[in-house]
């Protein structure tokens, strides 16, 4: 008699452009088990399915099939879809952003909740190598600003959001982390150029005690451009994320600066690691191992919240 498979059945709804490396890491992964497939498209979900190896199925088939599903449908389906999976009692990854409405976010995070199921969003710059070099930096001293700044050129995918759900939410949720709370005022500028929605978006996040947050998002720039830098009571620290570097200027620094006598630089690099495979092995740690959900629903519940924030700004202004 063979030993029960103790893997995660795990389906992917939704096989576009994300969709489609959620499965080849599922497919990948010796925790998971992956049951099937669904897209909008059954042509693109065969294919899918030849490259990894999981036939296509029906929605509500893959569902009845799996103890775990990813959400990776574009975001107007993805509280339908979530919402039948933690109703039949499956755990459920979503992709970002977590729902159209919060009110929608509220409903599945009260429906994970009253069955016991894990809700993780997908947030993906959580699980960086860059994320965690900057977290683990020694700057000392308060954080007061962060000034971060996300822009790449126009590629015709994603339009049915704007620039702040596709682009901008990742830099609001690492704020919203780095800052330990929410926003109190939020004010913004931005427009259409390429597409039908904001195609760019400049905000900036006032937090409680006078700190605050500049947040730049463009998708339709010259050349890709990602960096964050923040401002403290004892200096500052620069992060390039293109070039894998960073650089705080702080008391006790390493390289001296002249001018400043008792602060100097410290410099460091990071090696970039598959955020995406991390980010689906922390899901399936939480729904085998019962591990904590690192960014849970009322994390990407806050993210929304602010990016909705942030639209609604542009649209007034």
């Amino acid at each position: 008699m063979s030993a029960p498979d103790s893997r995660l059945a795990l389906g992917i709804l939704g096989v576009g452009h994300f969709g489609r490396f959620h499965a080849l890491k599922a497919a990948a992964s010796p925790r998971v088990r992956l049951v099937g497939l669904h897209d909008a498209d059954p042509a693109r979900a065969a294919a899918i399915g030849t490259e990894v190896g999981a036939p296509p199925m029906a929605a509500d088939a893959l569902i009845a099939a799996a103890d775990a599903l990813v959400v990776a449908a574009p975001t107007r389906f993805h509280f339908a879809l979530a919402e039948a999976a933690l109703a039949s009692g499956r755990h459920v990854f979503i992709e970002k952003p977590i729902t159209a409405t919060l009110e929608e976010a509220d409903a599945l995070i009260a429906l994970a909740a009253a069955r016991g199921r894990v809700l993780q969003v997908g947030h993906i710059e959580r699980f960086s190598a860059a994320f965690r070099a900057v977290t683990g930096a020694a700057t000392g001293g308060r954080a007061l600003s962060w000034d971060a700044v996300r822009a790449a050129p126009f590629r015709p995918r994603s339009l049915d959001v704007s620039v702040v759900l596709d682009l901008m939410i990742h830099d609001i949720d690492l704020v919203l982390e780095l800052a330990g709370t929410e926003p109190e005022r939020v004010e913004a500028v931005g427009a259409a150029v390429a597409s039908d929605q904001p195609d760019f978006a400049v905000a900036r996040l006032a937090f409680p005690g006078g700190r605050a947050a500049m947040l730049t998002a463009s998708r339709v720039s010259l050349a890709m451009e990602r960096r964050l830098r923040v401002l403290g009571t004892e200096g500052e620290m620069s992060v390039d994320f293109l070039a894998r570097s960073l650089a705080v200027l702080r008391r006790g620094g390493a390289e001296a600066v002249a001018a400043m006598p008792g602060s100097g630089i410290d410099r460091g690099t990071w090696t970039d690691h598959d955020s995406l495979e991390h980010e689906q092995a922390a899901f399936v740690a939480a729904c085998l191992d019962g591990a904590p959900v690192v960014v849970d629903g009322a994390a990407g519940r806050r993210a929304l919240k602010v990016a909705l924030a942030v639209e609604a700004a542009i649209r007034a202004g």
